[in-house]
Order: structure tokens, then C-alpha cells, then sequence
């Protein structure tokens, strides 16, 4: 008997995780969220044993003057209790091979965010080292949309550092990009 769906007297049996949503039954917001690509930032904020940090990938960067960066964070998470007490906080623009780094700050990981991970102090909040491509933002205002809070923040800096591609989310996984393809 193979692990597939094969009929057994009484019960489907059914491969891969046995506690997975029908792909019918799931929510109809998550599924096209999940047809669409998007980039994979970490959002920091605050100094010293106050800080915090959060991957964001729901991020929208309007062009302007100022310009500004809009995007859902949790309303209960570390971040937005440490960033709206601040006004201000740092955008770090992932590359392709930190996907790591990504999942250190969506909380995948046992230890605290920034355990082993090479941060300085700046005037927006923590600097990582290995994200060089920043926006340094202060918080303009937020409202709740669905489970979310939309903030918005105008950007006051940016350094962008040239190279490598940026990591992409699609489908619950991380991609990288193949320009010309």
C-alpha cells in the first residue's frame, strides 16, 4: 500500500501533513495573498535591552515627497510596542541568501532575534550589519485593517548597497530571483 490517497475500508488516508486545510477550505484572503509575490524585509525599532524586530512582508513603498513605507505588522507583537512608543524605525531589505535572518525575526528560532546576530545602535533603531539596503522611517500614523495595523512612515533616509538580488516570498517559501528568465 503506497502513502497516497488510496481507500482503505473506513478511512481516506491521506499523504503529507494530516493536519493541513483542504486547499477549498482555506481562507479565501490567504489564498490570493499567497499567489502573490512579495519582499522580505525586518523592521527594527528601539535601543539597547528595548529593542525589537519582525520580518514584514506585506510592505508597499510609495514613491513622494517625502516618500513613505506602508505595511501590516501585528498590533500585540514586540516590534509595534517598542516602534509607537519610538516613532521610528529601520527597514532592512533582505537578500536572496537570508532567509535565515528571516526567520530569526518571524520567530522561527528558540533564542531571542538578535542573539548571534551583529546589530549597531542608530538613531531609527538597530542597524544589522548584513542587511546593508535600509529605509530609516518615522512613523507618519496607523489604522487596523483587518488582523492587522497599516502603518505608515515616511522615509528620512535610505542607503541602498548594490549586488545581490533581494529574497522574495511566494507560497509560504522563500525564492530567489533569476532575472532574464
Amino acid at each position: 500500500m503506497s502513502s497516497s490517497d488510496d481507500e482503505v475500508p473506513g478511512f481516506r488516508l491521506r499523504s503529507g501533513d494530516p493536519f493541513a486545510v483542504a486547499p477549498e477550505d482555506r481562507d479565501p484572503g490567504r489564498r490570493l495573498r499567497g499567489r502573490l509575490a512579495s519582499p522580505v524585509t525586518v523592521w527594527t525599532a528601539g535601543r539597547g535591552a528595548q529593542r525589537a524586530g519582525l520580518t514584514v512582508s506585506s510592505l508597499v513603498v510609495a514613491e513622494g515627497e517625502p516618500p513613505s513605507v506602508v505595511g501590516l505588522v501585528g498590533p500585540l507583537t514586540n516590534f509595534w510596542e517598542v516602534a509607537s512608543a519610538t516613532t521610528r524605525f529601520v527597514v532592512h531589505v533582505l537578500d536572496e541568501d537570508q532567509g535565515r535572518l528571516a526567520d530569526r525575526f518571524a520567530g522561527r528560532y528558540p533564542e531571542p532575534p538578535f542573539d548571534r546576530v551583529e546589530a549597531t545602535e542608530g538613531d531609527w533603531g538597530p542597524e544589522l550589519a548584513e542587511a546593508p539596503t535600509r529605509a530609516f522611517c518615522s512613523v507618519a500614523s496607523y489604522e487596523e485593517v483587518g488582523w492587522f495595523l497599516q502603518v505608515t512612515a515616511t522615509v528620512d533616509r535610505v542607503d541602498v548597497a548594490t549586488g545581490r538580488p533581494p529574497l522574495v516570498h511566494l507560497q509560504g517559501r522563500y525564492w530567489r530571483l533569476q532575472p532574464g528568465r
